[in-house]
């Protein structure tokens, strides 16, 4: 908890992200990414290999868009600068190790922008639609914690369908731009499962808020939380779906 809150202080954020505890969340997943580096690297592999192929497979190379960039982990940046001619990261929060990767390319910007709320944001809206690729990296699940625990935060019960809503509304912002951009990749944990050291299944938990996915091309699991992080009995996995073409997948 000490580097969690030591990275709250120092990554940069708007003082409204901040205050809407974007900057926390990101400081807690930071830390965990690190405390869990063994566990999530088999994961992390898989889905850099799921971007690669969609961004060699899109022919226009003018520019890709990140959304969920993060701490970089999962996104293949040093590839995607050489294949597109501009790369764009996309979060409410970039964290000093993404912002020093950033500044090793010059055909890499960073966008600061609360992604939960689809493309109400005119320039985000304007710079996807003339992306040639849109990644959406590991984000989908992650859209609703900050709002759900904002109206925790001040003792209140969220709305029953804002997960619900925010996982809708990032899905119908995918389907707009495929019908102006080449490539969409989608990657999101769907499932995560609580499982004993006897390998049983003791409970489970929908992070998709009800929201139905078409057949995934690649499925993986992705151990979030391996024994002894929450607890010396149990670890947490969450079922990973990877679309390299949201576009086709969708039908």
């Amino acid at each position: 908890m000490l580097l969690a809150w030591a990275l709250s202080l120092v990554n940069p954020a708007p003082l409204r992200l901040r205050r809407r505890g974007y900057v926390r969340q990101s400081g807690l997943l930071h830390a965990r990414s690190r405390r869990c580096r063994a566990a999530w690297a088999p994961h992390l592999a898989r889905a850099r290999g799921v971007i690669l192929a969609a961004a060699e497979a899109t022919v226009g190379r003018g520019s890709a868009v990140v959304l969920g960039s993060g701490l970089l982990d999962d996104v293949p940046l040093d590839a995607l600068a050489k294949l597109f001619d501009r790369v764009t990261l996309v979060d409410a929060v970039h964290p000093w190790p993404a912002r020093l990767a950033a500044r090793r390319h010059g055909n890499v910007a960073l966008m600061t922008a609360e992604i939960s709320a689809g493309l109400t944001d005119p320039d985000l809206a304007k710079l996807c639609a003339a992306a040639d690729l849109i990644v959406s990296a590991n984000l989908l699940s992650q859209l609703p914690i900050v709002p759900i625990e904002a109206y925790e935060a001040r003792g209140l019960e969220a709305p029953p369908r804002l997960g619900t809503q925010i996982v809708e509304t990032h899905l119908a912002a995918l389907n707009w731009l495929a019908g102006h951009v080449e490539r969409i990749c989608l990657i999101t944990d769907t499932v995560q499962r609580a499982e004993d050291r006897a390998g049983r299944v003791t409970d489970s938990l929908d992070v998709m808020f009800g929201v139905m996915l078409p057949p995934p091309v690649e499925a993986w699991d992705w151990e979030l939380a391996p024994f002894g992080e929450v607890s010396r009995r149990r670890r947490l996995i969450h079922r990973v779906h990877a679309y390299p073409d949201w576009r086709a997948a969708r039908g």
